[in-house]
C-alpha cells in the first residue's frame, strides 16, 4: 500500500511552501511522488476559450486531454470523492502527498504558525506524526520549515520508505 501523507494547515501557514520543498528532496532522493490538492471552494483547471473548455461547457461530463507525456481528467462529480477513492487511482508511486484532508484519518504533518494562530488543529489522536513550524503539540516531533531534509529522514524512518529502486 503507497502510504499517504497530509500536510494540513490554517490558512496562509506554508502548507503549499512545506509540499514543494518535501517533493524537491523526494525526488533528489529517487522517490517517486503524488500529490493531491484538497480544495473545498471548487476550482478550474481549463482556460475558458480552450478545447476541453469548449466540450465541458457543450455538456462532456468527462473530459481527458492527453499527449505523449501529460494526462489529464476533468470529471464532473455530484459529490466529493473521499481520499481512499482518489488514493486507489493511484499507482507507480512510492508517496502520496496530500494538501488539506484536515478532517480525514491519514497520517498528518501540520504546518503552524504563532504570528496567525494561538494553537493547531490537530493533536497526536488526530494522526499528527509531526509539526513544522514553531508551535508544537506534546509529544510530536517539531522541525523547523526550512529542514525538509530532516522531516524526509523522519518520514522514510517512520514510514520505512525507500524509493521503487531500492526496494528488494
Amino acid at each position: 500500500m503507497i502510504p499517504v501523507v497530509s500536510v494540513v494547515g490554517r490558512s496562509d501557514v506554508g502548507k503549499t511552501t512545506l509540499i514543494e520543498k518535501l517533493l524537491v528532496e523526494l525526488k533528489a532522493r529517487g522517490y517517486t511522488v503524488a500529490t493531491v490538492k484538497h480544495d473545498v471552494h471548487g476550482f478550474e483547471l481549463d482556460k475558458p476559450g480552450k478545447d476541453t473548455w469548449r466540450y465541458a461547457q457543450a455538456g462532456s461530463d468527462v473530459v481527458v486531454i492527453s499527449s505523449p507525456w501529460k494526462l489529464a481528467m476533468i470529471r464532473k462529480m455530484e459529490e466529493e470523492m473521499p481520499l481512499d477513492q482518489l488514493v486507489s487511482r493511484i499507482d507507480g508511486v512510492d508517496i502520496i502527498l496530500t494538501e488539506g484532508y484536515k478532517r480525514g484519518d491519514r497520517l498528518k504533518i501540520e504546518v503552524t504558525r504563532r504570528e496567525l494562530y494561538a494553537e493547531p488543529l490537530c493533536g497526536q489522536e488526530d494522526n499528527l506524526i509531526a509539526v513544522v513550524g514553531d508551535l508544537g503539540v506534546e509529544g510530536v516531533p517539531l522541525f523547523d520549515s526550512s529542514d525538509a531534509p530532516g522531516i524526509v529522514d523522519f518520514l522514510e524512518s517512520r514510514l520505512e520508505l525507500r524509493p521503487r529502486g531500492e526496494r528488494l
